[in-house]
């Protein structure tokens, strides 16, 4: 995938990754370099689905959607180069996981994922989400990817 236009918006970014509504989480891709790194962003509306449930009058976005929302970002920087295009990213792991403040409406969600090892389709990532350049969450997640079902 060679022909990436940063920023990417969500048609580009569904064009790497199989996400669809209402579970897809990353918003812009700012910066990317391909089996790398990746940088997106996630504008935390008033209007999410998660809000309904968690919590009613103080809504905040569940920590689970955070991590899925990093691991988006990392799968679109591991499926955007050439030997793994195509392929379905799956978790395998998340290590050291810690949440360091709420993610409220009118947030956006900057998510930042490194790929410290990618072989033969297994992986593992930093990952950060921050809001205003404070930490919102950060760890480590190990991925596996594969073929997808026919």
């Amino acid at each position: 995938m060679t022909d990436l236009q940063l920023p990417l918006d969500v048609r580009a970014i569904q064009q790497i990754i199989p996400h669809r509504f209402p579970i897809l989480l990353v918003d812009r891709i700012v910066e990317l370099e391909p089996g790398q790194r990746a940088v997106g962003l996630k504008n935390v509306s008033t209007n999410e689905w998660f809000f309904e449930g968690h919590f009613p009058g103080n809504p905040i976005m569940p920590g689970v959607l955070i991590i899925e929302a990093l691991a988006q970002t990392g799968a679109v920087a591991a499926l955007s180069a050439e030997e793994f295009a195509g392929k379905l990213g799956l978790f395998a792991g998340i290590d050291g996981v810690r949440f360091r403040r709420q993610v409220v409406p009118g947030d956006q969600l900057r998510l930042e994922v490194e790929m410290e090892r990618l072989r033969r389709g297994i992986g593992r990532a930093a990952a950060t989400a921050t809001v205003d350049g404070e930490t919102a969450a950060e760890g480590r997640l190990t991925f596996a990817l594969v073929d997808p079902p026919e």
